[in-house]
């Protein structure tokens, strides 16, 4: 199983992501919010696309985006990434706090919308994923905004506590969540997993749960397995083996 081992010193270069992170005031938009967005191969301007938000690990950043595409699909997605509000070692991080959840939800909210003004995306298949925290960030985001996501992905992350992340649960019910736990972590753990599972039952949640034999890291097969997901998600077909890529003509 190939890993990542470092995502944030990929050395890409992103225009958006010299520009510095600033405090996201509720309802102003921001013209220079950090981000990187990267339109699919051959995109055709007349199909709706489904779109990808991906959250960073804590200490990365949005470019790591240019390094995570490749290994999921360059074909089937518009996907966009922006970077966590407060600053982390060399990169950044998303707190759990209840400012710094509403900073991350403004973040996200507003790369969406520009990113639908630029391509052309379906409104009901906007995914939004993540690693380590950032994936903790993405599950809390799907729950806040059932409305607004098909969908959200956790690897590596733990389910998210604190600040009600069960508050829409007869509309989250509904939710289509995923999350890849590192069997071998340290931030965790199995008895943890366990203890969420339970949650789960108790509250008529649907979770797919899936484990890989590593420690606290990225590797290529949970990228390969997010697109095997993801587009079961978008085409309504389960697969033992997902296609490489999928044309447009051939999504529902």
């Amino acid at each position: 199983m190939n890993r990542l081992n470092s995502l944030v010193s990929a050395n890409h270069t992103v225009a958006a992501a010299s520009r510095p992170a600033r405090a996201i005031g509720r309802m102003k938009p921001q013209r220079d919010l950090p981000q990187c967005v990267m339109s699919p191969q051959h995109y055709e301007r007349n199909y709706e696309y489904p779109l990808l938000v991906w959250l960073h690990d804590a200490g990365g950043d949005e470019r790591e985006l240019k390094k995570i595409m490749p290994l999921v699909s360059l074909r089937n997605y518009v996907s966009l990434a922006v970077r966590g509000p407060s600053p982390w070692q060399h990169g950044f991080e998303w707190p759990e706090t209840a400012d710094a959840i509403l900073s991350a939800e403004a973040r996200v909210d507003e790369a969406v919308a520009q990113a639908r003004q630029r391509f052309n995306i379906h409104r009901q298949r906007i995914f939004i994923a993540g690693a380590g925290e950032g994936g903790t960030m993405a599950l809390r985001l799907a729950l806040r905004r059932p409305d607004r996501y098909a969908g959200g992905v956790s690897i590596g992350g733990c389910f998210p506590a604190g600040n009600s992340p069960l508050a829409r649960l007869s509309q989250i019910r509904r939710s289509r969540l995923l999350v890849m736990h590192c069997r071998d972590s340290v931030t965790y753990s199995v008895d943890k997993v366990c203890d969420e599972l339970a949650l789960f039952h108790a509250a008529g949640m649907s979770v797919t749960l899936r484990q890989y034999p590593c420690g606290d890291e990225l590797t290529t097969q949970m990228l390969h397995d997010l697109d095997h997901w993801l587009m079961e998600q978008v085409t309504g077909v389960a697969t033992a083996e997902q296609p490489e890529a999928v044309q447009p003509s051939e999504w529902n």
